[in-house]
């Protein structure tokens, strides 16, 4: 094998992603993923700590635009207005050529209980970070924590109708409609509603 493929990273997560929904995640090794690579199983600890990695790594790269969203909202906006600017404007992190693999990844993730709850833990992180982003602007609580939660539930809501297999609406307008859903949620005469 060679020992510097270019496209190493790439080619480790699609031959795992291929192996966990072929296998099953547990029952896939590192060897095998790395084997199905054309790769070593030291080219693949140089990308990912674990075979957990292919499926969480990035983590950083995944918050980054939403924070960023809120850091650069027009002052004016309320709490939640900024966290609507931020999801939205961060749906550009999963542009239509990468829904094929998010499908794939979430059959992958709802298929092991232990994935789901990093799934779980991976969105909660986000939506800490967006209420101490929120509080950064001088949002107080609850409103930082209420208006973080929503956005990340809407972006969650969202995402998993966007991988739906016969969605081909792209993230952003998704995201739009459900905020709007969200609205009509609390629109007057809808309490108690049924």
């Amino acid at each position: 094998m060679v020992r510097w493929q270019p496209g190493a990273k790439l080619r480790l997560q699609a031959a795992a992603l291929e192996l966990y929904a072929s296998k099953g995640f547990e029952e896939t090794t590192v060897t095998e993923i790395a084997l199905a690579a054309g790769l070593t199983e030291r080219t693949f600890f140089r990308h990912f700590q674990d075979k957990r990695e292919v499926l969480f790594g990035g983590h950083n790269a995944f918050q980054e635009p939403y924070l960023s969203g809120v850091a650069t909202a027009a002052a004016q906006l309320s709490p939640l207005e900024v966290v609507i600017s931020a999801i939205v404007g961060a749906a550009d992190f999963f542009p239509e050529e990468r829904r094929a693999y998010a499908r794939q990844r979430q059959l992958v993730i709802d298929a092991n209980p232990g994935l789901q709850e990093r799934e779980l833990l991976k969105l909660a992180a986000l939506a800490t970070a967006l209420a101490d982003a929120l509080r950064n602007r001088g949002v107080a609580d609850p409103g930082a924590t209420l208006a973080a939660e929503s956005g990340v539930t809407v972006f969650r809501v969202s995402f998993a109708e966007w991988i739906s297999e016969n969605s081909i609406e792209p993230l952003e307008q998704i995201e739009r409609r459900i905020f709007g859903e969200l609205f009509s949620l609390t629109a007057p005469g809808r309490a108690g509603a049924r």
